[in-house]
């Protein structure tokens, strides 16, 4: 039946041939001709080969044999020698090991025939393309082109791994390179130097003629380039889309040669300044595509040639490869010539604005550039776009820091005297930001500034120090305006470090800028004066930052404005909050005194009404009583503020890692003696929060917001180690978290994990694991099980998580209230694996052996030298937890489960801490937990693998699978009972796998093999491995004379099996 059914393949075949080539044939005969044969050619490979047989060996006219049936062969060899080595480069699962380097060494030695082949038919049928449609003959020059063009793609599929120098020999090269001037072929001709660009140099004797063929492959695509850049610069409008789309394709290509392999022609200084000029013509080219890929180039090899070198010896002993690289470096900074830098800099500065931002009118706007816009699709979003030319203008100001602070100070200038600044207002902000890069970089304590030259310094304090001037005589009263002068300041606190004589000047003109904004602003359209007040505070953090110990001789007189401003009424309390922020990166660089000395100033105020216990008796004793405070608009947004400052004071004050030393290792945290007053009326305003939790009152009141920096205060509160341990009752803390906690919303249980318990678990002294993780954790614990649970089986068999958050989510359909609370439910899913994985950590889990050091490398384990898991209890908070019935259930059950949730990449935590459990299973004589392990978590790991979500760990899995059968099979029959239980395995296949298991002791081989068997034993229906499909990269191929060792590997081969594309044919 099938022979008849290919005989008849053929006959149609055949008879399509006949009408296509007659000239007696109606031109819809011809055309139905020419599409059936289209559509054979296009179709099952395995057809398409069987029909071009038949036709061979049947006695057809010669017509049909030599003519037109030659191109069906030329196409299908040409399909065929593509198909082979993609068998090699692309992952197949049938072709593994010795038989894939079988496939690549047979490819390797045929190349001098392959690469000689592919050429000619490119050759060939891409000049009788051009024939025939000189002729008219479209039809016949369309199956020519569909030949050429499969050359083409094979040819591709060696272009990545064959040698560059076979490449050269055959031709391949130059007549990929003369494709590109044809219009129907070039793009696939680009493909082609797309792959060879990114080659990388060999370290053997091939380097020189590969250098050779780099050259001839630079030349090909700058004559290219050459063309373009010229046409398009000078008659922009006759360069249609087509056209810069394939400009942008031999950009990215030439881009790419000269990121990975200048070197090759670094010792020709002509080829080198013509390139790096091309390249400064795509960066400066109006189009965005081709603007971006030159980026891409001038951001490597700037970081290249502002890198240090690494001290290394080269294993001769002659330094001969550092001293090339010098060399080489030497020649790339002669020509990276101040003009190249300078045009850098000066389109990188307009182009740090999207076009959407411009106002209209704005005399600074770049209108001959396609600026970056939100409908550029492929290129990231702008703020990646943005952070690389930010990164490209500090590595030139580390390089030329005088051209670079120049440029930004002489644009700065000729922005800030715009006769139209708010229409510029975009453009202003833009130029901020490129100054701090510059300012940043110049300035940089890494980059060796105060080493430099009293020249350099003098010539960039000249610089700055005009620029200062300038700025500090604006004024400018418009608050977005106002702002923008801020942000001018602070971005010149680098500048402050060096020269501290520029401070006094600068403070006094925010203290200026903050006075002449109004205080009190009750029209809701005087927004804009409240925000920049804010951000002139802000101003002065930036600035105690970056300026470090310079600003230190103004703290007094920063401390009097304080508090003038604050007696007239002119300083709110948000803004004083900054301010004091500020003080305390102020402090923070004057030692442990001072900061010790700037906390008692700025919270014995509020210590004196944060304590008194009218306002805690009133509002805090009853869950209604934050609804009162909520009333009392002064008092709640003063207890806000009161608690943000605590949030701010914890974050800001401590040891800096740079400061810690033997004198002050032993000294306390600035901030413990004020753990004492700050934190009981703390949680109880938690206490009364969290009680607006419970389903008899339910409200959602402004006060809430308290809750979640109320967290952070207590999380960070933690971090202080024993002054919060072993000074507050944990049943205080217990009550006050974990009273209404089975009331909790989703979001709510996320956030008090995220800041709070995930903090107390890291902190928490092994001493007092017992005293506090119990009484937290538990209930916790308990909750989190319940209603994870609950909403992933809603989730995953009704498509909704019913989170209990539904109530709150403002929505105006079903649909976004389901993807709301699916939202909410992996968030908490997510916070929760995180939190497991915190317990899992190896710094809380010291104690735990590693499997490899155990001693337990083969099966046959010695249990009397097993040890109670009560020995490891001190250092191990997993096995802490395991020992602990309260906790170790629900958070066992909570591992079991999660591998059947769908949280993806969420579930490496999970896994972590499932590891921590095999390993404590594998070395302790519990046998309640070998249970555990041996039968329900090694049953939950394989069904994990169910899940295609799974496959990001899916080798954590195999691995689990591994390690509880290695060293648990001969301690428990659970593991054998597991695997037999599994739809296609038997007794014989297990007994195979374990005798495969006997021979090898690498862990590698061992997990390979028990991936292959869960892979049989399921019947292939574990879609996390088979999910996992892999590329193979091969780069470099250079024939070598065969050794023995690959010759006797080879050996092993069965001859008769077939091998790659010939297995199906």
């Amino acid at each position: 039946m099938e022979a008849n059914s290919s005989s008849g393949v053929a006959n149609n075949v055949a008879r399509a041939i006949v009408a296509a080539l007659n000239w007696n044939s109606t031109p819809d005969d011809r055309k139905a001709a020419v599409s059936y044969l289209d559509s054979i050619k296009t179709g099952d490979v395995r057809v398409l080969a069987t029909t071009s047989l038949l036709l061979v060996k049947k006695d057809w006219s010669s017509e049909i044999r030599l003519h037109a049936f030659k191109m069906l062969q030329a196409e299908l060899v040409s399909m065929m020698l593509r198909w082979l080595p993609e068998d090699i480069t692309v992952h197949n699962e049938d072709l593994e090991g010795d038989r894939r380097r079988l496939l690549l060494r047979g490819l390797t030695e045929s190349l001098p025939e392959i690469l000689p082949l592919l050429y000619t038919l490119l050759e060939r049928h891409f000049g009788a393309t051009l024939s025939e449609v000189s002729r008219q003959q479209m039809d016949v020059a369309k199956q020519h082109a569909s030949t050429a063009t499969a050359a083409l793609n094979a040819i591709n599929a060696y272009a990545e791994w064959a040698p560059l120098a076979d490449l050269a020999k055959f031709g391949i090269i130059n007549g990929c390179g003369y494709l590109l001037s044809a219009a129907d072929f070039r793009l696939h001709a680009c493909e082609f130097f797309k792959l060879v660009s990114s080659r990388k140099r060999p370290s053997d004797t091939s380097a020189s003629e590969y250098d050779s063929a780099i050259i001839s492959i630079f030349q090909i695509l700058m004559n290219v380039s050459r063309e373009f850049l010229y046409k398009s610069t000078s008659t922009a409008s006759t360069v249609d889309e087509d056209e810069f789309e394939f400009a942008e394709y031999i950009c990215e290509s030439i881009v790419s040669l000269g990121s990975t392999n200048l070197q090759c022609i670094t010792g020709n200084s002509t080829i080198l300044s013509i390139y790096l000029q091309q390249m400064l013509g795509f960066f400066q080219h109006y189009k965005l595509g081709l603007h971006y890929h030159a980026l891409l180039f001038w951001l490597a090899l700037m970081r290249d040639l502002v890198m240090k070198p690494k001290v290394t010896s080269a294993p001769s002993g002659d330094g001969s490869g550092s001293a090339q690289l010098d060399n080489d470096k030497k020649m790339i900074l002669s020509l990276v010539t101040d003009d190249i830098c300078g045009s850098i800099l000066d389109v990188s500065f307009q182009r740090m604005i999207r076009r959407e931002k411009i106002f209209p009118g704005a005399s600074f706007a770049p209108v001959t550039l396609e600026l970056w816009s939100d409908d550029f699709e492929g290129k990231g979003d702008f703020s990646q776009y943005r952070s690389k030319l930010s990164e490209l203008m500090k590595l030139i100001a580390s390089l030329k820091p005088i051209l670079a602070s120049s440029k930004v100070s002489d644009r700065v200038f000729a922005i800030i005297t715009s006769p139209v600044p708010l229409q510029d207002l975009a453009m202003m902000e833009s130029f901020q930001v490129s100054l701090e890069n510059i300012v940043t970089a110049v300035f940089d304590g890494s980059n060796e500034f105060a080493g430099g030259s009293t020249e350099l310094h003098l010539a960039l304090c000249r610089i700055f120090e005009g620029l200062l001037q300038r700025l500090l005589s604006l004024n400018w009263s418009e608050p977005a305006l106002v702002e923008i002068l801020g942000h001018y300041l602070d971005a010149l606190g680098p500048f402050m470090k060096y020269y501290p004589d520029a401070v006094g000047g600068v403070i006094n003109k925010l203290f200026e800028l903050l006075a002449s904004l109004p205080c009190v602003m009750k029209d809701p359209s005087m927004s804009g004066a409240r925000n920049a007040r804010l951000q002139i505070c802000t101003s002065f953090i930036r600035i105690a930052k970056s300026a470090d110990k310079s600003i230190l001789p103004h703290m007094k007189g920063i401390a009097d404005t304080m508090g003038y401003m604050q007696r007239e009424g002119c300083l709110l309390r948000s803004e004083h909050n900054l301010l004091g922020e500020a003080f305390l990166v102020m402090s923070s660089a004057a030692g442990l005194q001072q900061q010790q000395e700037v906390l008692n100033w700025l919270l014995e105020p509020l210590s004196q009404q944060w304590t008194q216990l009218e306002w805690q008796n009133n509002y805090l004793s009853e869950p209604l009583g934050v609804v009162r405070l909520c009333l009392d608009t002064s008092l709640m947004w003063s207890i806000f503020h009161t608690v943000t400052f605590f949030e701010k004071a914890l974050k800001r004050s401590g040891f800096k890692k740079g400061n810690l030393n033997s004198e002050n290792s032993s000294m306390q945290h600035p901030l413990s003696s004020h753990l004492a007053w700050m934190l009981p009326p703390l949680l109880k305003l938690l206490r009364a929060l969290h009680a607006l939790w419970s389903p008899s009152i339910s409200q959602t009141l402004p006060a809430e917001s308290l809750s979640g920096f109320s967290y952070n205060v207590l999380g960070l509160a933690t971090t202080i180690g024993d002054p919060f341990f072993k000074c507050f009752d944990v049943d205080s803390v217990a009550l006050a978290l974990m009273e209404n906690i089975q009331s909790a919303e989703f979001r709510h249980m996320r956030q008090l994990i995220h800041s709070v318990l995930t903090h107390l678990v890291k902190s928490c002294p092994p001493e007092m694991w017992e005293i506090w993780l119990e009484k937290l954790l538990h209930p916790l614990l308990i909750n989190l099980h319940q209603v994870l649970s609950f909403s992933w089986s809603s989730l995953l068999h009704e498509g909704r998580a019913k989170a209990p958050d539904v109530q709150c989510i403002v929505a105006t359909s079903d649909l976004k209230v389901e993807v709301m609370e699916e939202k909410l439910l992996r968030d908490l899913t997510r916070e929760m694996c995180a939190l497991l994985s915190v317990m899992a950590s190896p710094g809380l889990n010291t104690g735990l052996p590693s499997l490899d050091q155990s001693g337990h490398i083969n099966r046959l384990v010695d249990t009397s030298s097993l040890k109670d898991l009560d020995a490891f209890l001190s250092n191990s908070m997993v096995a802490f937890m395991l020992k602990n019935n309260r906790l170790a259930i629900p958070v066992l059950q909570i591992c079991i489960e999660a591998f059947s949730w769908t949280v993806g990449e969420s579930m490496t935590k999970v896994s972590s801490f499932c590891a921590a459990v095999v390993v404590l299973s594998i070395s302790t004589r519990n046998i309640e937990l070998q249970q555990f392990v041996c039968k329900d978590l090694f049953s939950a790991a394989i069904k994990g693998l169910m899940l295609e979500s799974n496959a990001i760990i899916s080798a954590d899995l195999v691995g689990l699978c591994r390690d509880i059968f290695i060293y648990l099979c001969d301690r428990d029959p659970a593991p054998r009972q597991v695997l037999l239980s599994l739809p296609c395995i038997s007794p014989l296949d297990l007994a195979a796998f374990e005798e495969a298991l006997t021979k090898t002791l690498s862990p590698k081989e061992q997990k390979q093999l028990m991936r292959s068997l869960l892979m049989v034993a399921t019947g292939n229906k574990l879609k996390a491995l088979a999910a996992q499909k892999t590329v193979n990269i091969i780069t470099n191929v250079t024939a070598r004379p065969r050794s023995s060792v690959t010759a006797a590997t080879e050996a092993r081969i069965d001859d008769g099996e077939p091998v790659g594309l010939a297995a199906i044919m």
